[in-house]
């Protein structure tokens, strides 16, 4: 399933300030912390806690929020299907990269290893 213009501009001007909570109520709501998510969001965009904070309070567009990110070289390693997508399957760079991190927040609610999340050197070498 590809994704739509519409979509990917949709994407584009959503706010990580209006989805940060979501993230936050999400792996809460299922006993993961917010300092686990961090660590999360850290690995994928090399955002550290100020950082992060920062993008919120200025209220930064996914475009943006990506558009400075150092993504982690295994985040390629990332596959599966978010929200109807698989990931795989998707072209533009910032809808994979957004839907990158709905499913590391996805997998982190739903109570997987931290360091199979994080796609360490074990997972990479199976």
């Amino acid at each position: 399933m590809t994704t739509t213009p519409e979509h990917d501009a949709r994407i584009a001007k959503l706010t990580f300030a209006s989805v940060y909570p979501s993230y936050v109520d999400k792996v809460k709501k299922k006993g993961r912390s917010v300092e686990e998510l961090h660590e999360v969001i850290t690995w994928l965009t090399g955002f550290n806690d100020d950082t992060i904070q920062s993008l919120i309070d200025e209220k930064a567009t996914f475009e943006s929020f990506f558009e400075r990110t150092n993504l982690h070289p295994n985040a390629t390693l990332i596959k599966g299907v978010i929200c109807g997508y698989r990931i795989e399957e998707i072209v533009s760079p910032l809808t994979k990269q957004a839907r990158y991190m709905d499913k590391l927040v996805d997998e982190l609610a739903k109570g997987r290893k931290m360091d199979k999340i994080l796609r360490s050197l074990y997972e990479i070498g199976r």
